[in-house]
């Protein structure tokens, strides 16, 4: 198993099992009512079956290569996630997204996970479009997207119905010249 540290405030990268089922429900439990606000993801898990079953559905999808699902961990405990909602390495395109817990907030973990997804799906699996979809009242979601770089595609005008309210999509992307350049210039602003 993989652990990618994320910087120097112990924050880790580590694939999510189904075996963290009683970790995840705990993290979801925790942030349930912030993660909720605007996706439905882990609001169906209210107990560690239904959590185990959202964590299969996802190793399953890893194995077959369309998906998966990644954690975030900060000194030890499970804050959040990244995740491939789809992924095509044939057709060269993958959709990503995430979730956090309110304590987890304000940090840039989000930020620096995705750039290691982004590379990995770039540079190591050959993906040449990275998709980023939010509702357009998600602002912290699509904050992470201009800080990645991503360019705002388009809306989906009231294309998601949730929560009682139908909300307007943000589509954004990058595409892998787009992503290389832009990792080249920040590699070489370190310098």
């Amino acid at each position: 198993m993989y652990a990618i540290s994320l910087g120097d405030d112990g924050a880790e990268l580590r694939p999510l099992e189904p075996w963290h089922a009683e970790e995840f429900l705990a993290h979801l439990d925790r942030g349930r009512e912030f993660i909720g606000q605007f996706i439905p993801f882990g609001t169906k898990e209210t107990d560690v079956a239904s959590a185990r079953a959202l964590l299969q559905r996802y190793a399953d999808m890893r194995a077959a290569d369309t998906g998966s699902l990644h954690g975030l961990w900060l000194q030890g405990t499970l804050v959040g996630g990244v995740l491939f909602l789809n992924f095509d390495a044939e057709r060269g395109n993958c959709e990503v997204g995430c979730w956090l817990e309110p304590a987890a907030t304000g940090r840039g973990l989000v930020t620096r996970a995705m750039r290691v997804l982004i590379d990995f799906a770039v540079e190591q699996r050959g993906i040449h479009r990275v998709e980023w979809v939010a509702a357009a009242g998600n602002r912290p979601s699509l904050n992470v997207a201009r800080r990645l770089g991503l360019t705002r595609d388009g809306v989906r005008r009231e294309a998601h119905p949730y929560g009682g309210v139908r909300h307007d999509l943000e589509v954004w992307s990058v595409l892998a010249p787009e992503w290389r350049s832009a990792r080249a210039r920040a590699a070489h602003d370190d310098h």
